[in-house]
């Protein structure tokens, strides 16, 4: 047989799944000891009891100087941010999306020029953003929104332009209306397409955050990471990093649950 036709049992794909994670954890614990072997005081690879102290200290131990509970203080403050950016986002490409996908006369100026906003570095500007919109909130979220919407819209555009053209002609001689057509056939393929296009500028989205937040914030992940850098406090580090990617993850899933229970039908909410 084949391998291209060889597909594993439940078993066998579940094993397949959780090795890469087991060599990396195995690699790391094995890497960790000898370090630690050789340097008690080493703080390239810490053990997992420093780690799981560190996330003890930072998680149920109020902070002397706020009272805090650093740890989810940071996670709020973090996902506060990103879902803001990532709404405003989702909004702002969802409507571009339609406007130059379903409207020839909006497509001649806006698709071009989301294709070249797209390619501007989002990273490049954030001075910019911070010269514009202060230090504070608002210049984290922008860039999410910035750094998100031309993506997402571009995305939609060409899901828009692919929905076969005799839809649309039947619809308008049934009656439809632009703005019916637009409700009624374009939004309901559109809003699927939405939550797969989100889940894959995830790992985007949290770049820009944890960019923005490692220059200039007073709270959040990335603030955190940052800040216990310069004392090379890796057992702080690697947890933070641990969470942020479980995060990630678990807003994956949850798109993925939203995409297939409201649109079952959509080839997109199976992958």
């Amino acid at each position: 047989m084949r391998q291209i036709n060889r597909n594993p049992t439940p078993g066998a794909r579940l094993m397949l799944i959780l090795l890469p994670f087991v060599l990396v954890i195995a690699a790391w614990l094995i890497g960790s000891a000898i370090r630690l072997e050789a340097n008690p005081q080493d703080k390239l690879l810490p053990g997992l009891g420093q780690m799981i102290d560190a996330v003890h200290r930072m998680a149920f131990v109020a902070d002397k100087r706020s009272g805090d509970y650093l740890f989810w203080t940071d996670t709020l403050v973090s996902l506060a941010r990103l879902l803001v950016g990532l709404s405003i986002a989702a909004l702002l490409g969802l409507c571009f999306g339609i406007a130059s996908g379903v409207f020839p006369m909006l497509r001649a100026p806006l698709s071009t020029f989301m294709t070249v906003i797209s390619m501007v570095p989002p990273l490049a500007i954030l001075p910019v953003l911070f010269i514009v919109f202060g230090l504070d909130e608002l210049s984290k979220v922008m860039l999410i929104v910035i750094g998100v919407t031309p993506m997402l819209a571009r995305d939609l555009e060409q899901r828009a332009r692919e929905i076969p053209v005799e839809i649309l002609i039947k619809a308008q001689t049934l009656g439809a209306s632009s703005w019916t057509l637009v409700l009624r056939v374009v939004l309901p393929q559109l809003l699927s397409r939405l939550l797969v296009s989100l889940r894959l500028m995830l790992g985007a989205a949290w770049l820009f955050l944890i960019s923005a937040e490692a220059i200039s914030a007073t709270a959040g992940l990335g603030y955190r990471i940052f800040l216990v850098r310069r004392y090379m406090a890796m057992d702080v580090i690697l947890p933070y990093v641990v969470w942020i990617t479980l995060l990630a993850w678990l807003m994956d899933l949850g798109l993925r649950y939203l995409n297939r229970k409201w649109f079952p039908w959509s080839t997109g909410a199976q992958s």
